[in-house]
């Protein structure tokens, strides 16, 4: 067998590639985890559903939206992907501390709120310009993203609830764009009979 191996070197090669695990690729997860805590914020706040379903929110944001999210972050970091780390690992710990605070009834100033959205504002227009070189699917999921959080952000220091529906909607929008994006990454990692188009910026 051993000198049918060596006179057969494309066998060992073959057996090479098969031992050698795929790429790690954990932007699937963190766009899934991104993408379902913000669509039930989302729904909440375009008055999809009444206020006594809003606490079901909690435990998807400190489990999903927060510790799967964090959890991809540590993998992006780990496979050399700083930009991915950053934004999963950030938006983790800011479903974390949004969880944490709703659960223990700690969002009791709306000024103070609308500078902490204010802040994540500035960040997410930072992840925008750091985009800008990857592909039009994550440009398009940052830029509606931050809209949103804008728009959320002008609700909490104006008192008009008009821009918190705007915010809503545009959370949805968001997070259908980040599910899409999840799933093109998704079936590009795998053996899919179909890929999706993320037009890769040249």
């Amino acid at each position: 067998m051993a000198q049918y191996v060596a006179e057969h070197p494309e066998i060992a090669e073959k057996h090479a590639e098969a031992a050698v695990p795929a790429a790690l690729n954990p932007a699937p997860l963190g766009l899934c985890a991104f993408a379902l805590t913000t669509f039930i914020l989302s729904a909440f706040n375009a008055q999809l559903f009444p206020a006594v379903g809003a606490t079901i929110l909690i435990g998807v944001a400190l489990f999903y939206g927060g510790i799967a999210q964090m959890l991809a972050g540590m993998w992006e970091f780990r496979v050399g992907n700083t930009f991915g780390g950053v934004v999963f690992t950030s938006y983790g710990a800011f479903w974390l501390a949004v969880g944490y605070s709703l659960q223990n009834h700690l969002i009791v100033n709306q000024t103070a709120f609308a500078y902490f959205l204010l802040g994540w504002a500035i960040f997410t227009a930072m992840m925008l310009l750091g985009a800008l070189r990857t592909n039009v699917a994550l440009i398009t999921v940052f830029a509606v993203v931050l809209l949103t959080i804008v728009a959320l952000t002008v609700a909490e220091f104006t008192g008009v609830a008009m821009w918190v529906q705007i915010g809503g909607w545009l959370g949805i929008i968001a997070a259908i764009l980040a599910w899409y994006t999840a799933l093109a990454g998704l079936l590009a990692s795998t053996k899919s009979a179909f890929h999706l188009p993320t037009w890769p910026m040249k």
